[in-house]
């Protein structure tokens, strides 16, 4: 059985910062990137749904992350998105990442066929693991049907486990369907993230040692700290701060998350490149960010300048 010991905390699943031009503004990636890393988050999780993964390149995304381990920042910590539609990218991807030392990566289902079978899907994970051919090979599932139109299911997710149990070592559940979470938490040895800080009483309780959450990027300090207090018992504590984690999940949940945390952050740092998204995204206009930054009050947008 795989030793691989979770990382307990919050994971940020890093934004992707581009210049005018829509390159990926490297110095932005770096800077946020380890700023998180020294600061609130156990570990992050590169060009994820967050990091608008699908809108970056198999290259560009080697180099950002070369450049931030490059500056410093420990491969042991980066658990890269790795998944694409067909396997030679998904392997070439996935051998970089972890040629580069990285300590995971996290890969979702080949995503263009629907409805594809169990029996399918698993012999795509089979093949990814034997043409990964590494010893280091360690691979987190990513659940998030809703977005990529295919999932994993648990009965999936415990054959994988149970069959490749040094190489499939968690999975990241952005389902937000608890009774989902809480059958992934059920199989043996597997590592379960929920992809929010919404349910983290119940998920911890059952096992999960955190959470990878999209609002990390801003809010990870305040994240971290109910998760400490729920692993130290301090229960009600807990629940307070939680209120408050509550509230500005929820926020951001009303404007498009990743054009709303990057008009966010171009505010607060005063580095108007902050906005800019790939299309098919769009950027978020001032006067929304500035409608949101009432919304969330002052002290939040005070915490993320």
């Amino acid at each position: 059985m795989s030793t691989f010991e979770p990382f307990r905390g919050v994971i940020a699943p890093n934004l992707t910062p581009f210049n005018d031009d829509l390159s990926v503004a490297l110095d932005l990636y770096v800077a946020h990137g380890k700023a998180l890393l020294d600061g609130p988050c156990v570990a992050l999780a590169p060009f994820g749904t967050t990091g608008e993964a699908l809108s970056v390149a198999s290259d560009e995304r080697i180099a950002a992350i070369k450049a931030l381990i490059d500056a410093g920042a420990d491969p042991k910590r980066l658990v890269p998105g790795t998944g694409l539609t067909n396997l030679p990218e998904t392997v070439r991807l996935s051998q970089a990442c972890l040629d580069m030392g990285c300590a995971a990566v996290m890969t979702l289902p080949p995503f263009y066929f629907k409805g594809v079978s169990d029996d399918g899907l698993y012999t795509y994970f089979a093949e990814l693991i034997a043409r990964i051919d590494r010893a280091a090979c360690r691979i987190f599932l990513y659940h998030i049907p809703q977005v990529a139109g295919v999932g994993i299911p648990p009965a999936v997710a415990a054959r994988l486990r149970r069959d490749f149990p040094n190489e499939i070592v968690g999975i990241k559940d952005s389902s937000g369907d608890w009774e989902n979470t809480k059958a992934l938490l059920d199989i043996d040895g597997l590592i379960v993230y929920p992809g929010s800080e919404l349910p983290l009483f119940e998920a911890m309780a059952l096992g999960a040692p955190g959470c990878i959450s999209a609002t990390a990027n801003l809010n990870g300090e305040a994240i971290a700290e109910v998760i400490d207090l729920i692993a130290g018992g301090d229960l009600e504590a807990a629940k307070s701060t939680f209120e408050r984690v509550r509230e500005v999940r929820l926020t951001f949940q009303h404007y498009a998350p990743i054009p709303a945390q990057k008009r966010l952050l171009a505010m607060t740092t005063k580095d108007s490149r902050w906005a800019n998204v790939r299309p098919p995204l769009e950027a978020m206009d001032i006067a929304a960010g500035e409608a949101l930054a009432r919304d969330l009050g002052p002290a939040f947008v005070g915490e993320a300048a």
